[in-house]
């Protein structure tokens, strides 16, 4: 890859220190700062809620909270955590920061458009801030009518708008990634020599615009069904209940892959990097997250097997939620391929990958398993499917992130952290996760509800099983956001390169100038030229 010498202008860390100037940027990389700061208020905010929730489960009596206290505590953790964190987190953050750099551009197509977007998703969180302070929703993440619309006296209107500008601010990203991408390229960067964590972001952005406006109308409908009395949803106004579930499915079940191709994306650079190979079959991987992007818009009747549609269409839906399991099996088995006598460094961000991996490696064959109809059925809304639902989104897009905030927190804020935590922090995380979540499989299997909070003394053992998971899980987070925040001040400066990672990002000065480079890159060389001659992948804190 040849490019220029790395600029010597003042990085976008210190262009200007104002709060003015951080709220009226145009920089990609300080908006993408900013939405990590915003997200990560929401992490605190659905974790907490996460752990009260592990507190109550505790006992099978309801001790702790009452019932509708206990609705609304769950109901926070699900909206605060998928809508405010799981689906920005990822492109909001490392896209807007990585996306130009990555493809050898200043900025991303639309600068002002960008900025808007982050004013419009931090408005949906004040509002979501405000749907909890004035009561709370006890509706589920989900906002099923007619319950939502008819029954519910709490702040679901409030909550729904808090949702429909976050999804506001997701079309305005994809759309911003859609075109740079396209138009921004560098000379030499083709389609086939894209980093995968650049296809993955595209296929996401298709998603974002063309699944985000269907759940954008069904919030309006709801709205406008509770507090106009039209009869859109509910069956005493002349609604139809089902009709919700298809459009809020239609979006959702797409939504799943929001939250975890850009994932797959980070994990194919950080296995590429530590095994110093490129990777597997690189053209079947970035072909299915295409693949990935399309399927699943046409998957979700699976979530409706109990909801009375025809045994036929449930048949349709079964056989083409088993087919989109395919791309992803495809990543699974190039990744384990590109490390077989590879050169690995089981560094932090590697590990991640490698918890990654065999997280999502069970959430997705328990994905099965609620694929097929007859088993669908028995454990139709058990926590069995909580259970499945927090190793893709969670085991997945969570270590997917925290992998790739430790990979690119040198070239993001000049300074590195302490290894050893590093590490300390993803084995806690591996295995808190698994703690907590592999005890609900066989709870739910056995039967037990969920969204309960009070349950059958038979699943005690389970739940406290669970929940001492759950705070091994929180230890492990804590752990990696403090020393995260100490390396900010007291990390050891980063050079350039500290991975020996290929890529255009790694090619500029650390952290990187305002305008990314001082002439625009030329790519010569193939995506991933790791070779037999390349460095071994010790840290090379070499300073710029």
């Amino acid at each position: 890859m040849s490019h220029t010498d790395a600029p010597k202008g003042t990085d976008y860390l210190h262009a200007d220190y104002s709060i003015k100037s951080w709220l009226l940027t145009l920089d990609h990389k300080r908006i993408a700062i900013l939405y990590l700061i915003t997200i990560s208020l929401f992490l605190a905010i659905g974790g907490s809620m996460a752990l009260i929730i592990r507190m109550e489960l505790l006992t099978p009596e309801g001790d702790l909270l009452m019932s509708d206290t206990y609705n609304k505590a769950f109901t926070v953790h699900g909206v605060t955590l998928i809508f405010f964190f799981l689906i920005p987190s990822i492109p909001a953050v490392l896209g807007n920061f990585l996306i130009p750099l990555m493809i050898g551009a200043r900025d991303v197509a639309f600068p002002r458009l960008n900025l808007l977007s982050w004013y419009v998703f931090t408005t949906g969180g004040t509002l979501g801030v405000i749907a909890l302070v004035v009561g709370g929703v006890d509706t589920g993440w989900t906002f099923y009518t007619p319950y939502s619309t008819s029954f519910s006296n709490t702040a679901v209107v409030t909550a729904v708008f808090a949702v429909f500008f976050a999804g506001f601010a997701s079309i305005m990203t994809g759309l911003n990634f859609i075109v740079t991408i396209h138009k921004m390229r560098a000379p030499g960067l083709t389609w086939s020599r894209l980093p995968l964590f650049i296809w993955a972001q595209y296929a996401t952005s298709v998603i974002m615009v063309l699944g985000t406006p269907v759940i954008a109308i069904t919030l309006l409908l709801i709205a406008a069904e509770k507090t106009l009395r039209i009869g859109i949803f509910d069956p005493a106004l002349g609604g139809d209940p089902i009709l919700f579930q298809h459009l809020f499915w239609f979006y959702s079940h797409p939504a799943v892959y929001i939250m975890i191709l850009p994932s797959m994306g980070v994990i194919s650079e950080l296995i590429a990097c530590f095994s110093r190979k490129r990777i597997f079959g690189y053209e079947f991987v970035a072909y299915s997250s295409i693949a990935i992007a399309v399927l699943g818009f046409v998957v979700w009747g699976h979530h409706m097997f109990v909801s009375g549609q025809s045994m036929y269409a449930g048949m349709v839906f079964s056989v083409l939620s088993f087919l989109v399991s395919i791309p992803s099996a495809v990543k699974i088995f190039n990744w384990i391929a590109t490390m077989h006598k590879g050169q690995i460094r089981l560094d932090s961000p590697m590990l991640y990958a490698l918890g990654f991996i065999g997280l999502f490696t069970i959430g997705g064959l328990t994905g099965l398993f609620l694929a097929v109809m007859g088993l669908d059925i028995h454990v139709h809304d058990t926590y069995f499917v909580v259970a499945h639902f927090h190793y893709i989104m969670v085991g997945g897009a969570i270590l997917g992130f925290f992998g790739g905030i430790h990979f690119w927190w040198p070239k993001i804020t000049g300074r590195l952290y302490p290894e050893i935590l590093g590490k300390l922090s993803a084995v806690l995380i591996f295995i808190g996760f698994n703690f907590t979540f592999l005890p609900q499989f066989i709870a739910g299997y056995l039967g037990m509800p969920r969204r309960t909070h009070s349950y059958s003394e038979e699943f005690q053992v389970l739940n406290v099983l669970s929940s001492a998971g759950a705070s091994i899980l929180a230890s492990g987070t804590i752990i990696a956001v403090a020393y995260l925040l100490w390396s900010l001040w007291y990390g050891e400066k980063a050079g350039r390169n500290p991975w020996n990672a290929k890529g255009l990002e790694w090619e500029t000065s650390t952290p990187p100038p305002t305008t990314n480079f001082e002439r625009t890159p030329t790519v010569t060389e193939e995506a991933y030229a790791y070779g037999p001659d390349d460095e071994s992948g010790e840290v090379n804190n070499e300073r710029d």
